[in-house]
């Protein structure tokens, strides 16, 4: 099915759409991460379970000198690097802009304890400009800024040898991470607006309700199984823009917490009273006993310092309604960037907009 309003409104919403079978235009196709089965997952129920998971799952997958691992200055991917042999390469992200937030250093703390060879790749709006045109070519769909940095990240390892990548990206939604998302028992509504990136309603021309979406998660008292739908919606999400930028750059990756399921039900009060990621963190005070625990960052990018002056161009006044960008942070202006740039290259009938 061609649906332009429905994938410009379902976009901005989620960052994604997730319903391969609605597009854009004729002749474009998208594609979103499908979860792994239920046979190659583990439950885990103590650190030793996750000890146990990721060291299979990184011997299998680890080969020397052609495997690396992408490390950010948080713990996921620090408990990670810890099983890694020394002199495995470690890339950090810094986004070079004012203001812009630097876990290089701690992230280099990580490689001195276990003799990682660590390198820091920079990241300038030039490279978003440059490589986004490839990148709609690819997923056909407009995108999740992080898939720039993936995918640069990628073509860089690549050009040092190296052929697989290991990421943490799964541990937040797996092990109660998000801890913002699910720090309250949410009304339907009050979450519908909290979730959604940008309100489609309040910035297009012609926006369609994604109410659809949040509907099979209501539960009675106008509450809403937001769990559920951080399981089968967010996660999705997410993991669509590490396999996108990794299909592009022909690189293979593995994480390890995706093999991975609690044992025992999340305890939200845990999470809500200081401890997101408790089992993580247990794991990782133990790989890094004279650490302290960071608080938790997105993966850094510098949206707000990048698109601090963009009001639109190009397609903008056709779908998007006036002064749309006002008291949008650097991440909602991404989404609508992104989309204006897709549109200029596929939007022919402008007209039908």
């Amino acid at each position: 099915m061609i649906d332009k309003n429905y994938c410009m409104s379902h976009y901005l919403a989620f960052r994604f759409i997730k319903d391969e079978n609605v597009n854009f235009f004729d002749g474009l196709t998208h594609s979103v991460f499908k979860p792994k089965s239920e046979k190659d997952i583990e439950f885990v129920y103590t650190i030793d379970d996750m000890d146990k998971v990721i060291r299979e799952k990184i011997n299998d997958f680890y080969i020397p000198n052609k495997t690396a691992i992408l490390l950010s200055g948080g713990i996921d991917s620090a408990v990670l690097a810890s099983y890694l042999p020394e002199g495995t390469k470690a890339y950090t992200f810094k986004c070079i802009a004012e203001g812009a937030i630097d876990e290089t250093q701690r992230a280099k703390k990580y490689c001195e304890k276990y003799g990682l060879n660590h390198e820091i790749i920079e990241m300038y709006w030039s490279d978003f400009e440059e490589l986004t045109p490839e990148i709609l070519k690819h997923d056909g769909v407009p995108f999740h800024s992080i898939e720039v940095q993936l995918l640069k990240a990628a073509r860089h390892a690549k050009s040092q040898g190296i052929e697989r990548l290991i990421i943490g990206e799964s541990a937040d939604l797996i092990f109660g991470g998000m801890d913002k998302l699910i720090s309250k028992n949410w009304d339907f509504n009050e979450f519908k607006e909290r979730y959604n990136f940008v309100n489609p309603q309040k910035v297009l021309k012609n926006p369609v309700s994604v109410d659809d979406v949040y509907e099979k998660y209501r539960l009675e008292n106008n509450k809403i199984d937001f769990l559920k739908f951080l399981d089968e919606v967010f996660s999705i999400e997410s993991s669509t823009s590490y396999m996108h930028a990794f299909e592009i750059a022909g690189i293979e990756y593995l994480d390890p917490y995706s093999y991975m399921r609690m044992g025992e039900k999340l305890d939200l009060n845990r999470v809500r009273n200081g401890e997101p990621k408790y089992m993580v963190r247990e794991l990782f005070r133990k790989c890094y006993p004279d650490f302290e625990i960071p608080d938790k960052i997105p993966m850094p990018r510098a949206t707000d310092a990048w698109l601090d002056d963009y009001r639109g161009g190009g397609h903008s006044s056709l779908v998007f309604t006036e002064n749309f960008t006002q008291n949008m942070s650097g991440d909602q202006k991404w989404l609508c960037w992104c989309l204006e740039k897709f549109l200029e290259l596929y939007d022919k009938g402008v007209e039908n907009v």
